[in-house]
């Protein structure tokens, strides 16, 4: 994906997709899950519940203390966030998977961010445990996040262009 209107158009789809969904759905386990027994479906391999998290990903962090946990898990994500959105803007290199699955990486990371900010905690409400396995509970912005990083995994492991081929791709 060469030009930067085609990239922005993208970006600005998915990451405004992935907000609103996420932000949805957060709202959605908000009114119909607090304070509510938790649901379950398929024999109990997908439980929807209503939970606070003021940490991150799996509560990493919900123990610092006032300074840190604004400084940790709000400034650094929104900076990586930042060096995230000119990577996709400037990194010549980037086919249409990988500018989707960085939206996804953004959309994913502003959502939990807009949280941090406004309520103090993230909602999560997603919790599958399958086959003696479980995850922790998440949200639709965790999913995204996830899922950008499994389709930039391809990517990541391929070597990378020669300078014969970028010198090919640019001229």
């Amino acid at each position: 994906m060469k030009t930067f209107k085609s990239r922005l158009i993208v970006v600005l789809v998915v990451v405004g997709v992935t907000v609103g969904l996420d932000q949805w759905t957060k709202y959605l386990a908000t009114v119909h899950l607090q304070g509510e027994p938790d649901q379950f479906f398929f024999n109990g391999v997908l439980r929807l519940t209503h939970v606070h998290n003021t940490g991150a990903f799996l509560s990493i962090g919900s123990g610092l203390n006032d300074f840190w946990r604004p400084l940790l898990l709000n400034l650094f994500p929104a900076l990586l966030l930042v060096a995230l959105l000119y990577y996709i803007f400037k990194e010549k290199f980037l086919n249409g998977w990988q500018v989707v699955a960085l939206a996804l990486i953004v959309g994913g990371g502003l959502s939990n961010i807009v949280d941090r900010l406004l309520y103090g905690h993230v909602v999560d409400m997603l919790h599958l445990k399958a086959f003696g396995l479980q995850t922790g509970i998440f949200n639709v912005a965790d999913m995204a996040i996830m899922g950008g990083m499994f389709i930039m995994l391809p990517f990541a492991l391929r070597p990378a262009p020669s300078p014969e081929e970028e010198r090919e791709t640019a001229g």
